[in-house]
């Protein structure tokens, strides 16, 4: 099992540089996300894991994407406002980024590498794709679009 490099940087959807550092110690389930899909509702699920489970020791982290049919072409500023104000997101939001391909973001080329997907295919098949991430590090499993918040619920207790 592979461990995640707490010292990639991410960028906050409001520009903060930091690096994952910041969550070391935390169970993470990390999101690529998108305003303009059918999963978009996901937010709703994902805030409530975010408030269950926050004072547990859970961290959501969510990266939003434009690769899957353009479901999320807004500024970062348009985004985290339509968040807000549609699903009440207050659990981490993060700078637009690439999952796949050469520009894929480094936290998304770990992920993908150490939890392939169907058939061992690494890349992102589609938005709300989802890896929970161990206390120590340990990257679990990775989820696909459909799969729930809600049924996600119970590896995040485990894990807890």
């Amino acid at each position: 099992m592979s461990k995640l490099d707490y010292s990639t940087q991410v960028t906050s959807i409001t520009g903060q540089s930091k690096d994952l550092s910041e969550y070391e110690g935390q169970v993470l389930l990390i999101v690529n996300t998108a305003s303009k899909c059918g999963f978009t509702p996901q937010f709703k699920g994902l805030e409530s894991l975010h408030k269950e489970f926050e004072g547990q020791g859970l961290a959501v982290l969510g990266f939003p994407c434009n690769q899957f049919g353009k479901q999320d072409p807004g500024s970062d500023d348009e985004i985290a406002s339509f968040c807000q104000l549609n699903y009440g997101v207050s659990f981490a939001m993060h700078s637009k980024i690439k999952v796949n391909g050469a520009d894929a973001h480094p936290l998304f080329k770990q992920l993908k590498s150490a939890a392939p997907g169907l058939l061992g295919t690494e890349a992102i098949k589609w938005n709300f794709t989802k890896f929970l991430v161990g206390r120590d590090g340990t990257i679990l499993k990775r989820y696909s679009s459909r799969d729930t918040p809600k049924a996600i619920g119970k590896d995040i207790k485990a894990a807890l």
